[in-house]
């Protein structure tokens, strides 16, 4: 298979490429007995071949996981999977090969994710406030995502205009056509399920802005906050936004904001640190400003086994990384491995390296590794922020 370009997508639930699955517990019924079995060597075998004769790398990772998808459906015949099962499981790879396709043809330029009501009008505080956000980031590059319809979603696209955004619409009996920013635009894609569209507008997203809106929202709110909590999601930032409330009237995600202190926190159902993980932006401007904040050094991380690899724009001064290594220190547990070093000499401390092995994107980057305790990833956002405040070795 040919290489892709590099892109700036967070990866989901950011294992190491070949870190094995987790077993299954033997929960499900036994396999129903059948002529062939999906993963017999032989049917095994045809699939590569098949696999090899569109285009596949025999041997590859890429390749590997190709098959285990058709082993996986062709798994679905003796289950006796009823149809309108298939036809979920088909309706949704189906979308999400497609929206890959579209979001592809632009890995390059950073793209965040608006969130907001489809109820607010044009002449709304609200409304105008995530045109003058949206504008911002497409003047500084990026593109927007919104799910394509009124409101919110359509004040994330007359911001930046119809080049620089994209639409993730959802088939609705009430909401049958787009925006007019972005209907008959290539980048509209319709989706039938919830699932399929929420994994596209976050694994597409740098960033995230939230505005006023419902229930929809504060599903789309709470579920990347509880991704990224749990680490099954990339750290982004993520910023509440809104316009300027009426006269004696609290603001929206102010409170929210006091809500998730006085029910959440209090409670011990949260974590301090994890109020980390969302901004309250004073105006657009300064929603914009965090999230430039949060990329001045910081480009991306992912899991190498079990070391956390964050990857620098430039590299951090030794004495900072000592610092790093002080500050944060609960985060640490013995175990990352630097080639030369010697036995046990960073063992439980941050240390800053080049690219390890098993990675094959932007290999240029310094490294900030170490073995990660699997916790607290509200203080991995407070770090996060702390890396960006240095002023990087030059």
């Amino acid at each position: 298979m040919s290489q892709l370009p590099e892109h700036n997508r967070q990866e989901l639930d950011p294992v190491s490429s070949d870190a094995p699955l987790p077993a299954q517990p033997d929960a499900a019924p036994p396999e129903r007995s059948a002529h062939r079995r999906a993963d017999s060597p032989d049917v095994t075998q045809e699939l590569d071949q098949l696999i090899a004769s569109v285009g596949g790398q025999p041997g590859s990772f890429q390749a590997k996981l190709i098959r285990d998808a058709m082993t996986t459906c062709l798994k679905l015949i003796p289950d006796g999977r009823d149809t309108g099962e298939l036809k979920l499981i088909t309706a949704a790879v189906k979308e999400l090969r497609y929206a890959y396709r579209v979001f592809g043809q632009y890995p390059e330029p950073h793209k965040v994710t608006i969130f907001g009501s489809a109820r607010t009008p044009s002449d709304h505080p609200d409304y105008d406030a995530a045109v003058r956000f949206s504008r911002i980031m497409g003047e500084a590059g990026w593109m927007s995502i919104t799910g394509a319809g009124g409101g919110i979603m359509e004040a994330g696209h007359v911001g930046p205009g119809r080049t620089k955004s994209f639409g993730v619409a959802i088939r609705l009996p009430f909401e049958t056509t787009a925006n007019d920013v972005i209907l008959g635009d290539e980048k509209l894609i319709y989706f039938r399920y919830f699932f399929t569209r929420k994994l596209m507008f976050l694994s597409q997203a740098e960033a995230v802005a939230l505005f006023p809106g419902g229930f929809g929202t504060m599903d789309e709110a709470y579920e990347v906050l509880t991704l990224i909590q749990t680490g099954k999601a990339s750290m982004i930032p993520i910023v509440c936004c809104e316009g300027d409330p009426q006269p004696g009237q609290i603001g929206y995600w102010a409170g929210f904001d006091a809500w998730v202190r006085d029910h959440l926190l209090s409670r011990k159902l949260i974590s301090p640190e994890d109020l980390s993980l969302y901004y309250l932006s004073k105006s657009p401007e300064d929603a914009a400003r965090h999230i430039m904040q949060f990329y001045r050094n910081y480009h991306s991380s992912r899991y190498v086994n079990d070391d956390f690899v964050i990857r620098l724009k430039k590299p951090l001064k030794p004495v900072d990384i000592e610092r790093l290594s002080d500050e944060f220190r609960l985060l640490i547990r013995a175990g990352v491995d630097v080639p030369g070093a010697e036995p046990g000499a960073n063992l439980g401390k941050m240390v800053q390296r080049g690219p390890y092995s098993g990675e094959l994107d932007h290999l240029a980057l310094p490294r900030l590794a170490f073995t990660h305790t699997r916790r607290g990833f509200g203080r991995i956002r407070q770090m996060i922020d702390r890396i960006n405040e240095f002023d990087p070795e030059e």
